[in-house]
């Protein structure tokens, strides 16, 4: 028994807690969603966390995004979040990799090598080009960020297969990108997504609402590792 993740393992089991100790999740982007993502991660048993992220704290990002404080401005998000999760899990691997996911780069990732992938990338080519590459693989389970800019009612905040996401501009955007050039995803994958009519200007945000959409990516990933255990 994982004495400190006693009341998960009383909830999942402990076979769920086995695989999630094995288990290897990469998370592209880790700001307002994507931080909050990869905190419930580690807290619930994933004993492999990869954070890609090149960005560092800015005094803007305090309102939504877990490695900002006042501490820590200037200082790479990756690295903040990795002195605080070693200090939740020290017997957790925690790697930070201080890039930008791209076209360019994309091999160097080795997404091929992770059981899951989390994007929470906010640029629409990098996040077009990581879903049809994580979606061609095979093994690799993805699970997808939608817009979460501009709304305030974390009540909205839902799930559902890619091709299914309804009232979100990103999602019909990247459709739309996907008909265009007539390459699709080779597989289905769950998206986190509001519906929410947005709000407000461009650049406003909500971390009541960014940080559901992370913890629901988590839960998704958490919840299908649970199922592969049950199956």
């Amino acid at each position: 028994m994982i004495i400190d993740l006693q009341r998960t393992e009383l909830l999942y089991g402990a076979a769920t807690l086995e695989a999630l100790a094995r288990t290897r999740v990469i998370v592209f982007g880790v700001g307002g969603v994507g931080s909050w993502c990869a905190e419930a991660l580690i807290r619930s048993g994933v004993g492999h966390l990869a954070l890609v992220d090149a960005d560092v704290v800015d005094v803007t990002n305090i309102n939504r995004q877990l490695p900002a404080t006042t501490a820590t401005v200037g200082q790479p998000k990756v690295d903040v979040l990795c002195r605080r999760f070693r200090e939740i899990r020290p017997d957790a691997e925690v790697c930070p990799i201080h890039e930008f996911y791209s076209a360019g780069n994309a091999d160097s990732f080795h997404v091929g090598d992770y059981d899951i992938v989390i994007d929470a990338i906010d640029s629409l080519d990098s996040k077009a080009h990581l879903i049809l590459s994580a979606t061609s693989m095979p093994g690799v389970r993805l699970f997808s960020s939608m817009g979460a800019a501009r709304r305030i009612d974390p009540a909205m905040v839902k799930d559902a297969e890619f091709w299914k996401v309804y009232g979100c501009p990103l999602a019909r955007a990247l459709r739309d990108r996907f008909k265009r050039s007539g390459v699709r995803p080779q597989r289905k994958f769950r998206c986190v997504f509001s519906d929410e009519s947005v709000k407000g200007q461009p650049k406003g945000t909500s971390m009541a609402v960014t940080a559901t959409f992370g913890l629901r990516l988590a839960a998704l990933a958490v919840n299908s590792v649970s199922s592969m255990c049950q199956s």
